[in-house]
């Protein structure tokens, strides 16, 4: 059994999350299958000034290029630390995982452009920690032409299909995005996470996230605004797609607000719509399957599995749950990942752990039907303890 560790932050850069996964193979009837548990989770808030400084460079400014150094250079020594007390805590040591999977905070995304920029110090890390650190896992999927993004979804079939049971993976970060465990392995953005959530809370409560969407809770949501902003041009689009902070920020919610048909709605109002927003825009991607499905004759939905931040929001689980059955036209369970026996907060550093496994083995990462890209390629790049 081999022992493989992730990291990952997340576009809601609220923690940094260390995901050990034990991975091993069984032969039964003479075909191999892969073995996967999570060995044990650790997290760790990121400091605020660091998250602070995360933030500045995800807009155009001063002295990027020197900023964005020296900034990668603290990142680098958060994770380092972080890494090492959570293998601690789990009563390892650096020389019982073979790779620590580190993706980085990504900074820019335009895939239609050729590039994804992850903020990253690899060597530091592998300097520090002693541990060999793969990196960089989106970049060669984009030039292979695919999005780079998402990633996630072959570590979703990996672990939740089931022969008996068609499922969707809903992944609720910062972004989210749903994976359809069909006979075609799919997967895409859905559209904002948290992410507008958790931008509207900071700005009126000075809170990072509104717990339990209480917040969201004590407000209506206005429809005119909701259906305004599922109008964007975004939801229209065609798999393969991926999305993040370059086009879902606060002066997206602005750019609705100032004008006047939406005028003087109240902050928990707007709250409560974004809060709608995430979950309709989710269910919308599940009728669009479901529609799909029927017209090639395939198996339907038969269970919706959430993981991410998102699945710990229960005002938001609530409306995704009543959005998904209005959409789908039948009683389809919603249940958080938990209910299976993986933590939903532990999934995608799992998933970086599992990618980064590939990544050593020689095997390939991506997901060709999820991404766009030509074909399957081998993901990141190797920086050796």
């Amino acid at each position: 059994m081999k022992l493989i560790a992730g990291v990952m932050t997340g576009t809601s850069m609220d923690a940094i999350d260390i995901a050990v996964l034990q991975i091993g193979e069984t032969v039964t009837l003479g075909q191999t299958r892969q073995d996967i548990s999570l060995r044990g989770f650790f997290s760790r808030p990121i400091d605020a000034a660091l998250r602070e400084a995360l933030f500045e460079l995800q807009q155009r400014g001063d002295d990027e290029l020197h900023r964005s150094a020296l900034v990668a250079n603290s990142f680098a020594d958060a994770i380092s630390r972080t890494v090492l007390e959570g293998l601690a805590h789990l009563e390892l040591r650096s020389r019982d995982v073979i790779a620590l999977g580190v993706h980085g905070q990504t900074l820019r995304h335009q895939p239609r452009l050729g590039y994804s920029i992850q903020l990253n110090a690899p060597a530091r890390i592998a300097e520090t920690t002693g541990i060999t650190v793969v990196s960089d896992f989106r970049s060669r999927d984009i030039a292979a032409a695919g999005q780079g993004a998402p990633l996630v979804p072959a570590f979703h079939q990996a672990l939740f299909a089931d022969s008996k049971e068609l499922r969707a993976v809903i992944n609720i970060g910062g972004i989210a995005n749903i994976t359809w465990l069909g006979p075609m392995l799919l997967g895409y953005d859905t559209g904002p996470g948290n992410l507008l959530m958790d931008a509207w809370t900071e700005r009126h409560l000075r809170q990072a996230f509104d717990t339990d969407g209480q917040w969201a809770q004590s407000g209506r949501v206005h429809k005119p605004l909701l259906k305004a902003m599922l109008g964007d041009p975004f939801f229209a689009y065609a798999p393969p797609r991926s999305t993040g902070r370059e086009l879902f920020n606060a002066a997206w919610i602005d750019g609705f607000l100032c004008q006047s048909a939406f005028a003087g709605i109240s902050a928990q109002d707007v709250q409560a719509t974004l809060l709608a927003l995430t979950a309709d825009s989710i269910a919308n991607e599940i009728a669009r399957l479901e529609r799909l499905a029927k017209n090639e004759r395939q198996p339907l939905c038969g269970r919706v599995l959430i993981c991410g931040g998102g699945a710990r929001n229960t005002a938001l689980m609530q409306r995704l749950s009543e959005s998904i059955q209005k959409a789908a036209g039948r009683n389809l369970p919603v249940q958080s990942t938990e209910a299976i026996g993986w933590s939903p907060q532990a999934i995608e550093a799992a998933a970086f752990a599992w990618l980064a496994g590939r990544t050593v083995l020689g095997q390939p990462g991506n997901c060709p039907t999820v991404t766009g890209a030509v074909g399957p390629r081998i993901l990141g790049s190797i920086t050796p303890a």
